[in-house]
């Protein structure tokens, strides 16, 4: 399974670290969406930057 991860608010105004981690799962811009693999690691990001994405389960 994978998860499709969107951006729908800018990291601009948040820390560093939420900015170092919305950059780290490939997003760049409000409304790009990348499609990452379902494991923890991607997980725990998708966690702490919970306020700015939106998430979708993939079947692939």
């Amino acid at each position: 399974m994978k998860l499709q991860i969107t951006l729908v608010k800018s990291p601009i105004a948040s820390l560093p670290k939420h900015k170092a981690t919305v950059a780290a799962l490939g997003l760049k811009k409000v409304g790009h969406t990348v499609v990452l693999p379902d494991n923890p690691c991607v997980r725990g990001q998708i966690f702490a930057v919970k306020h700015l994405v939106k998430v979708e389960e993939v079947n692939e």
